[in-house]
């Protein structure tokens, strides 16, 4: 039943309400008037007496408001009272004008009783769902600077190692070396320092492009000089991109991978650095700037255009450990270029892609010294049987130390670099690997890889000085073998055993070999 209030507090509640506002526009006179000096005094008395008749008008009005509502109230039980004693004798007596038919009524509240059932099962769902959404925010929803999202992934990966035979580097190692007094032929041990962190923000719409960007970090930058400092792995700078990207075309600057070398073996035991590194797999962390665009023949062939110039790396050390000094690469003041072409056609339920790629930078040894660096790869991803996959790289090049071609070694000379009679030469290299996995289940997949990286060996045994190289200057070749599972219980946990064996070849040795067992677990996140 509606209670409808008489029009004499209609109007008492308007009285009211132009009374407040009045006595705001007086206040704010008030105030106003505070601020300018022209203001008479006897102005503001007559505003103070004004305000104060008004205050006393607004005390006698919410008086009787208040008894109003009183009265209200009165009359609100006096009709309750009155509703319930009809009800009753209606139900004594069986029938009443008022009330309709127990049936009637009877089915009436059974519709309402479902009505609001109904809407008490949609509320649930529509708490649920937003609950749900909330619990998501929670998880993934990261406060940023600006309005647009943010996001925080990476892994968490612990390995367990045993080497049997010396090794560059005991936690995944990519070459085997000659054992010593002080560099022992077997050692066993454990690392975090493969574990990742990556941040990925999601930017405004820019001229019709989705704007994007993130950057990678790890945890093998080296060791600080600390006691056990081999457990404080520094952090280091993987990659970092910003991309625009509309329907076909993506532009992407920053620091990335090789596009012209875009496929790695699959492996959870090395990921500070592509499995097969300096076995035939180019890679580098490079700054470039790319333009990619897609042409689609049909729903299930494409072609993939990638063109770009980046950073000239010669894999140099730097000269010093706070200031960038040029490298070799950049004195030349020009970039390096580098272009793709790919080509995927959908086969057996998964994607078959074949690409060839090119790469030419110029590179500046001092006193007039120049080399010219160039490559050329092919990659490709072939479904063999309906659970097997087999991929693979190629790539023939020279002065490629930089992209991790020839072993490391981008050039080989006849004396030291410092002196003007020394004579130069770009090291010619080729290499390449290939895989095949064979995935069980959606959970477990077992693969298996062989690569190969094989600078010219007759330009280093002609060489009096041998090849600039990190490693050593009498690299001939480099072989790697490995096998692995790797088991994803869920989607957001690893497990991987990896075996790795390894056999280094130089001018001026019987080759090298080393056997390399790895135990990995990683959480994603």
């Amino acid at each position: 039943m509606r209670i409808r209030f008489p029009h004499a507090r209609v109007s008492r509640f308007v009285e009211l309400a132009i009374l407040l506002a009045v006595g705001a526009t007086v206040v704010q006179a008030q105030s106003a008037g505070k601020h300018e000096q022209s203001t008479s005094n006897d102005k503001i008395n007559e505003s103070l007496q004004d305000l104060q008749s008004q205050v006393a008008k607004l005390k006698s009005l919410l008086v009787e408001l208040r008894d109003e509502v009183a009265r209200s109230h009165a009359e609100t039980a006096e009709l309750r009272h009155e509703f319930e004693t009809a009800r009753a004798e209606s139900n004594a007596h069986g029938v009443s004008d008022a009330i309709p038919p127990i049936g009637s009524a009877t089915s009436a509240r059974a519709e309402d009783a479902q009505s609001l059932a109904q809407r008490v099962t949609k509320l649930e769902e529509d708490q649920n769902l937003l609950s749900s959404k909330v619990d998501d925010q929670y998880q993934t929803k990261i406060e940023s600077a600006s309005k647009y999202r943010v996001r925080f992934s990476g892994i968490v990966l612990f390995s367990l190692f045993d080497n049997v035979g010396a090794v560059d580097n005991e936690d995944f190692p990519a070459l085997a070396s000659d054992s010593g007094p002080l560099t022992p032929g077997a050692a066993f041990g454990g690392s975090l320092r493969q574990s990742q962190l990556g941040f990925e923000a999601f930017g405004p719409d820019v001229a019709g492009a989705r704007t994007t960007a993130d950057v990678q970090f790890d945890f093998s930058g080296g060791f600080p000089s600390a006691p056990n400092g081999v457990t404080f792995g520094l952090v280091r700078l993987r990659t970092g991109t910003i991309r625009f990207d509309w329907g076909h075309t993506s532009i992407i600057a920053g620091q990335d991978s090789l596009f012209i070398s875009p496929l790695a073996p699959s492996s959870v035991a090395s990921l500070a650095e592509p499995a097969l590194s300096y076995s035939g797999e180019l890679w580098s962390w490079t700054p470039q700037v790319r333009i990619e665009h897609r042409l689609e023949f049909s729903e299930a062939s494409d072609l993939l255009l990638q063109a770009g110039i980046l950073d000239s790396l010669s894999g140099q050390t730097p000269a010093s450990e706070y200031q960038q000094v040029p490298q070799i690469g950049q004195t030349t003041r020009q970039p390096g270029y580098a272009a793709r072409l790919a080509w995927t056609h959908r086969l057996l339920g998964r994607s078959f892609t074949l690409g060839e790629g090119g790469y030419y930078a110029r590179q500046d040894w001092g006193l007039s010294r120049k080399v010219d660096a160039w490559a050329a790869t092919t990659d490709w991803t072939f479904p063999i049987f309906q659970k097997w996959d087999l991929s693979g790289q190629f790539y023939r090049g020279r002065a490629v130390g930089g992209l991790g071609g020839g072993i490391g070694g981008s050039i080989v000379s006849n004396g030291p670099i410092a002196s003007p009679a020394t004579q130069v030469h770009g090291l010619d290299s080729m290499g390449g690997w290939a895989q095949l996995e064979f995935r069980a289940t959606s959970k477990l997949e077992f693969n298996e890889a062989f690569g190969q990286d094989n600078p010219e060996g007759s330009e280093i045994r002609n060489s009096s000085w041998g090849q600039q190289n990190y490693f050593s200057p009498w690299l001939a070749r480099n072989q790697t073998w490995l096998a692995n599972f790797i088991y994803r219980p869920r989607s957001d946990v690893l497990l991987s055993l990896e075996y790795r064996h390894l056999r280094t070849f130089t001018t001026v040795s019987e080759p090298y070999s080393a056997d390399h067992v790895n135990m990995s677990v990683g959480v994603l996140f």
